[in-house]
């Protein structure tokens, strides 16, 4: 059975990195049904989306980490909405990988590597999107 993935990633929190989520996604498909592939829409500018209001989108996208067998979380761009979904997904028991660009001027949160427990919260470090790749095959082999 293909896994049900949630991709989390900055959206109101900026969309600096939008091309990059977009090959995320794209590689996310190798392993199962992304549930959040809008995420990765480079399109979708930092007001997020239009049409739903607020609540929809909260409760949409929990019930989707609930649905999901895990939740995957590019985590460079610092966003309130991604460490919420990912203590969210804690509670619910998900499995979770975090991915976070090295190469950045960016510090990842002690929260986030902090929890890194080597089976049910993974934290890897990136530089290209081709890591991003082999750290998916690797991920997703031990599943």
């Amino acid at each position: 059975m293909a896994a049900k993935i949630y991709f989390a990633a900055s959206i109101r929190g900026g969309r600096q990195d939008a091309h990059i989520y977009s090959k995320i996604v794209a590689l996310l498909k190798n392993y199962g049904r992304v549930l959040t592939e809008h995420v990765g829409d480079q399109s979708l500018t930092a007001d997020g989306e239009y049409d739903p209001d607020d609540k929809f989108i909260h409760d949409r996208d929990i019930g989707w980490i609930k649905e999901s067998n895990v939740l995957v979380a590019e985590v460079t761009q610092p966003s309130l909405g991604v460490g919420y979904e990912l203590g969210r997904a804690v509670t619910f028991g998900t499995r979770i990988l975090c991915l976070f660009r090295s190469t950045s001027e960016r510090r990842l949160s002690g929260m986030i590597r902090g929890a890194h427990d080597g089976q049910k919260f993974v934290v890897k470090d990136y530089e290209t999107i081709e890591e991003v790749d082999g750290i998916l095959k690797e991920y997703f082999a031990k599943q």
